[in-house]
């Protein structure tokens, strides 16, 4: 008997071992508090950032005042974590191919109507926090201090694809369910892991009582005289409302200049005519200015040049004839044949996998070529405009930071301004240059005046002209432009076209020259990596700026 029984322990623990080898593919963080183990499989949501350690239920919101400057948070207690989960729907598969090929569903549902669900994009979060996570403690909104995490996007893109419709003023039901899928062939979705649901009270259309908004005075700047022209003043007061209310998010500054004056300035957020700005790759624009520079001066010969006369290829990774003739317009039209996109995750050029190395001009040459659709096609190169920036370092007088100094800072007379350099202290002209306001709206209106500034022309008109010349289509964007580190594009407003060229930043940072009206408009923005940073632009400027200022 008694050997019988331990027979039956022995087969028992044996199956439970099995069980658990099924079960789990990787050691997770377990049930990390009372908290936690009192919750699994639920989500709640909180009105600001917590840290999970000092988490409490108490902090859990039922019933939510849902306005344009309310922050949302949501904790999700789970029994595992996702990798686990994968490894249920498909045992066969490593943990590397798990978190690779799947991730968590999100499902957003406002009044028990599904609203919209995402299946997150493999390999966010990273992979070992995919392995060991039982909590996820994200924003789904975060006015302060959001940059665009995974959790802010899938929020972003809810709100595009239905959420703003959905979301009407008064009283709603918001709920969140969370599963996992797998792709390996057809998607495969798992069992519910947690869900939760939250009261709104929606209030997100302001009343604007433009009665009760006051335009904020212009005065004279160094270089800009004010204008006296009319303009729809009620249209700019509306809009100042809306950016003040938060319809309009994370707007520093707004600046128009009209026929060379300063017609509209206004800042928010708390900032100041004297803030210097980070307009992050409106930068890049300065550096195609100061190779057209310098090509006038013949520190360079010609935008026609090749990397082979500034660098020896063959002392990098990947050589190839292609990268040999790769030349100066390559770089600054990207559209050079360096296997580099900043708009495909998987590039091994990506700008993400540039910052983490110790020498960014070593990385950017020795990526390998690309022998399809990338070679002499537009595609978003960062990484190329670190080479422009290192061969003007080395080709000009003094370097870099002192040529631009003298050449173009101080004849604009721009004095405050704050470079970011790269790991060898060059300056960054990826995208790092920071100045004022109204100082970037110098560097439009020298462009708008054809290169000259007080008389002196500082820019040549023949390299004003090539940069405002339409040198690549922009894939994947009917009618859209690339030129020298400059876009182009054609605003609407009043049923009619407006064409301009433009620098333009991550965060929804604009410097803008319009080509057949006398306007150089510049907007700073500090909603870095949210979907609605450009967007929202485009409707400040068609829908308010424009219609106020052209007649």
């Amino acid at each position: 008997m008694k050997h019988l029984l331990l027979i039956s322990c022995l087969l028992i623990l044996n199956a439970a071992y099995i069980y658990a080898q099924t079960e789990n593919i990787v050691k997770t963080e377990g049930i990390t508090s009372e908290l936690h183990r009192n919750n699994i499989g639920k989500i709640y949501f909180t009105s600001n950032e917590i840290a999970f350690p000092d988490l409490k239920s108490s902090d859990f919101l039922s019933t939510y005042k849902l306005t344009n400057k309310s922050n949302l948070f949501f904790i999700a207690f789970m029994g595992n974590s996702i990798t686990n989960y994968l490894h249920q729907l498909n045992p066969g598969l490593s943990a590397d191919s798990l978190v690779k090929s799947g991730n968590y569903q999100f499902t957003l549902l406002i009044d028990n109507q599904l609203i919209y669900q995402s299946n997150l994009y493999p390999g966010a979060p990273y992979a070992r926090i995919q392995d060991s996570a039982t909590v996820i403690n994200k924003p789904l909104i975060n006015n302060e201090n959001g940059n665009g995490l995974w959790s802010e996007s899938f929020w972003n893109r809810f709100m595009h694809f239905g959420g703003d419709s959905a979301l009407t003023e008064g009283r709603h039901l918001l709920r969140m369910e969370i599963k996992p899928y797998l792709k390996a062939g057809d998607i495969k979705v798992g069992e519910l892991i947690a869900a939760g649901n939250l009261n709104l009270i929606v209030e997100r259309k302001p009343v604007i009582n433009i009665a009760n908004i006051t335009l904020s005075p212009v005065k004279p700047y160094n270089g800009f005289k004010v204008s006296k022209e009319i303009f729809n003043t009620n249209k700019i007061k509306e809009l100042k409302g809306n950016v003040e209310e938060g319809v309009f998010k994370k707007i520093s500054s707004i600046v128009v200049i009209k026929n060379g004056k300063l017609l509209i300035e206004e800042y928010f957020n708390g900032e100041t005519r004297y803030t210097l700005h980070d307009p992050r790759s409106v930068g890049k624009s300065f550096a195609s200015t100061l190779t057209g520079i310098a090509i006038h001066e013949n520190y360079l010969h010609t935008e026609n040049q090749r990397l082979n006369e500034f660098y020896n290829l063959h002392a990098f990774e990947n050589y190839s004839l292609q990268k040999e003739n790769v030349t100066l317009k390559d770089l600054l039209t990207m559209s050079s044949a360096f296997d580099g996109n900043d708009e495909d995750e998987n590039s091994p050029g990506n700008e993400e996998n540039m910052y983490p190395t110790d020498d960014w001009v070593k990385f950017a040459l020795g990526l390998p070529a690309k022998k399809d659709s990338l070679n002499n096609n537009w595609h978003y190169f960062t990484a190329g405009v670190i080479l422009l920036g290192d061969i003007l370092n080395k080709t000009v007088p003094g370097g870099l930071e002192k040529y631009a100094d003298e050449k173009l800072f101080k004849p604009l007379g721009i004095l405050n301004y704050k470079w970011q350099y790269t790991p060898q202290h060059v300056p960054n002209t990826a995208g790092g240059i920071q100045m004022n306001a109204l100082d970037f709206a110098k560097y439009g209106q020298l462009y708008k005046n054809g290169g000259k500034w007080n008389g002196e022309q500082l820019i040549s008109k023949e390299w004003v002209l090539k940069t405002f010349t339409k040198q690549k289509q922009i894939t994947d964007r009917n009618n859209e432009f690339y030129s020298y580190l400059f876009w182009n594009k054609t605003f609407k407003a009043n049923n009619k076209s407006y064409e301009a060229y433009y620098c333009a930043g991550n965060g929804g940072n604009y410097i803008i020259v319009f080509i057949n009206q006398p306007l150089v408009i510049v907007i700073t923005a500090t909603a870095y990596g949210q979907s609605y940073a450009h967007p929202q632009i485009n409707k400040i400027l068609s829908d308010y700026i424009l219609p106020a200022i052209i007649k």
